[in-house]
């Protein structure tokens, strides 16, 4: 699992964008249900974008969720090869939260002891 988290940090910090961000995704994690099956969440270094990472016997494993803040929203991006209708599950529920919510799980993952 941690190697998927890398991967995510070094995702995101070589995506393609208009200024690339130097994100770095490893406060927390918090411990989350969505879609039935559990999430390790991390906040990033951003102070608004959260990745969740499928934790260790998940159905939904391999695979991640994160919202990122961009021109005043958020937008949420997964990818992976977990099980489709645990990911669908959890997306369905991840996609509806409403922005307070996605700086709650923030505010959670960036107080959460290791």
């Amino acid at each position: 699992m941690k190697a998927l988290l890398t991967s995510v940090i070094i995702l995101v910090s070589n995506a393609t964008w208009a200024e690339p961000p130097a994100l770095n995704c490893d406060q927390g994690p918090a411990h989350k249900i969505f879609g039935g099956t559990p999430w390790l969440i991390y906040a990033c270094n951003d102070k608004r974008s959260v990745v969740a990472v499928t934790a260790e016997g998940s159905p939904a494993a391999e695979f991640y969720f994160m919202f990122t803040y961009s021109n005043d929203t958020y937008r949420l991006y997964g990818e992976g090869t977990g099980n489709k209708a645990k990911t669908d599950e959890a997306y369905g529920q991840l996609s509806k939260l409403t922005e307070n919510e996605i700086e709650d799980l923030y505010v959670e993952a960036s107080s959460a002891v290791k």
